[in-house]
């Protein structure tokens, strides 16, 4: 994913291909509102930041990290999406092997499902950092801090619908429990991503 050029990697979005897709673009999200506060956290330096030089720092090293972790869940959920597709290809004329494709694909559902959730955990961490940097940070960057918010809310909001989607057919109750736990956090999400564009533009407004 991360030596892909942005083009290649949507014309390979609009292909008919099983990935990547949603999850992928999701990951992305979170990966490009970690890049924006590590841009804010960098134009934010100097003497008349000293007083949060700490705290800006940690900002600016977490949000590094973060940014690779969602390239990483990037990659992955393309690869776990098409491990659920290579389980529905499992042959099923046998009694056999139609448990054998059944468990296999039960197993492809759960592990498809895990990168989408930690993206949410991503998107979480992220807009966490957002609202933390942005009374402290260069005023004149603030809207790229909105659109942090922004970009964590459409990687939560995506991401969770393809949790969702996996979770339909997981009926193991100790996979799940984490799974919904992870979705169940993305109302809050947006609420904030709300209330922090929102001070933003009001503060752009004079």
């Amino acid at each position: 994913m991360r030596d892909d050029k942005i083009g290649d990697f949507l014309d390979r979005l609009a292909e008919r291909i099983p990935a990547p897709g949603g999850g992928a673009t999701a990951a992305l999200h979170a990966a490009q509102a970690a890049a924006l506060i590590g841009m804010v956290a960098r134009y934010s330096t100097g003497e008349r930041y000293a007083a949060h030089a700490t705290t800006i720092d940690r900002i600016r090293d977490t949000s590094d990290a973060l940014r690779e972790d969602a390239l990483r869940l990037a990659a992955e959920d393309a690869a776990a999406f098409t491990a659920v597709t290579d389980a529905h290809r499992l042959p099923k004329e046998t009694d056999p092997q139609r448990a054998e494709r059944s468990a296999a694909i039960a197993t492809a559902l759960v592990g498809a499902a895990q990168p989408p959730a930690r993206v949410i955990a991503v998107a979480a961490t992220v807009l966490a950092l957002a609202e933390e940097l942005l009374p402290i940070g260069n005023p004149n960057v603030s809207t790229d801090v909105a659109a942090a918010a922004e970009a964590a809310r459409a990687a939560a909001t995506t991401a969770r619908v393809n949790v969702e989607v996996n979770l339909a057919s997981v009926h193991d109750t100790t996979a799940r429990v984490p799974l919904v736990a992870a979705t169940d956090q993305v109302d809050e999400l947006t609420t904030r991503a709300d209330r922090l564009t929102a001070d933003v533009r009001e503060g752009i407004a004079g």
